[in-house]
């Protein structure tokens, strides 16, 4: 039922190809050159760009667009468990990272073509990078109906104020353009009082207050930023799609950007039980090797099943996504939002076990892996918002 179609496994073995000549070799140069410069990019993410797009490996995440590779997300899935494998490096060189990747759907399916021009055009080149605002520090963001900062029109220009924070991607010092998410019309039905604009990261009014730290980890030079907008001040053809219209926006964005995330957590967790199996098989303790220990044996085992049965649920989800719609396939994305984070975050810990001190340091990617799958536990919605969802549904099916 799952079978890859031949386009998708042709790009898969090209993206295997090009992920062990070129990543996997320089992803200590990539950690060594931000170690070097924080807020800068690594020299070596721009070098490997240009190689990916001559290689033909760039913008794969666009579904039915002239723009990508017009892939489905069901195609797009193992593709994106390959890249996976080396978060925070291999996504960003195929033009494939978030958030970048949503607000380029976003602008791609809502845009007007003066903003496709302005902002998509550079972004699916690769020239300039994105983040998206819209989680506040003093309400609960996973209820979007609790947002407060607001989009005022005077004459010719919507006037901003908010205050804004978790925004991936705003450290990077090639952002330069927010999707803000604020109140426009207070008066209008709950669902129809959110709308988003596009506000440029050098607007006038637009104060980056501090980078936020994840379990310790800056995420430099891609960061999470705490932002203050204050009287920002754009033109009018900055909103998208129309006021009031945030929501509509936001179903359609979330939809691929939530299973994006669970396929990358696939490939985490493959590259968590290599690591491990590596490790086990090398490493004597008590007179034989740890893969000769019941309780590392049992590790293994349980990690193989869970794995696989997340890749089949993220897949499944995919194709009712491609098949039926993303509305429709609301349940089986909420399930895998659920499922992917928590099978990697499983299997990471068993690896950082296996490898006893040198599993928490920064001598494998363990460690850092683990901080970036427990954050999204949270991102696009905590866990306890998708499993409410889920129980709605099949309650409703009594």
């Amino acid at each position: 039922m799952f079978e890859p179609s031949p386009q998708s496994r042709e790009l898969r073995e090209r993206l295997i190809a090009f992920f062990d000549r070129y990543i996997a070799p320089n992803e200590a140069l990539f950690h060594e050159q931000i170690a070097q410069q924080r807020w800068q990019v690594p020299p070596i993410v721009e070098e490997l760009k240009v190689k990916a797009r001559a290689d033909g490996l760039w913008n794969l995440f666009l579904p039915d667009s002239e723009h990508g590779a017009g892939l489905t997300n069901l195609e797009y899935a193992p593709l994106c468990e390959v890249m996976g494998r080396s978060p925070g490096f291999g996504p960003e060189v195929f033009n494939c990272s978030a958030p970048d990747t949503g607000n380029m759907e976003v602008l791609a399916r809502y845009g007007t073509k003066t903003q496709q021009d302005q902002w998509l055009t550079p972004l699916l080149e690769g020239r300039i990078r994105s983040c998206f605002s819209m989680t506040e520090p003093a309400v609960a963001s996973s209820d979007a109906t609790n947002i407060r900062s607001t989009i005022v029109r005077d004459g010719d220009d919507y006037v901003i104020n908010g205050h804004k924070w978790w925004i991936s991607g705003a450290g990077d010092p090639r952002c330069k353009i927010s999707i803000f998410m604020g109140l426009s019309n207070p008066d209008a039905p709950t669902h129809q009082r959110q709308s988003m604009i596009l506000v440029p990261m050098d607007a006038r009014g637009v104060t980056i207050k501090r980078m936020m730290h994840v379990f310790g980890y800056d995420d430099a030079p891609h960061g999470h930023a705490e932002i203050l907008y204050e009287n920002v001040r754009v033109p009018a053809g900055h909103m998208l799609l129309g006021e009031g219209r945030g929501f509509e926006i936001a179903q359609g964005r979330l939809g691929p950007g939530r299973i994006h995330h669970c396929m990358r957590l696939i490939g985490v967790a493959e590259r968590a039980l290599d690591t491990m199996r590596q490790r086990v098989t090398s490493r004597v303790a008590f007179g034989k090797t740890l893969a000769e220990q019941g309780t590392i044996r049992r590790d293994i085992a349980q990690s193989r099943i869970e794995i696989d049965q997340a890749r089949l649920l993220t897949l499944r989800a995919a194709h009712l996504m491609d098949t039926v719609g993303n509305k429709a396939a609301r349940a089986e994305i909420a399930m895998i939002k659920v499922v992917a984070p928590n099978v990697a975050l499983a299997v990471l810990d068993r690896a950082i076990q296996a490898h006893g001190a040198a599993g928490v340091s920064q001598d494998t990617f363990l460690a850092h892996a683990w901080a970036g799958s427990r954050t999204l536990r949270l991102a696009d919605g905590p866990d306890e918002v998708h499993l409410e969802a889920i129980a709605k549904i099949e309650l409703k099916k009594s």
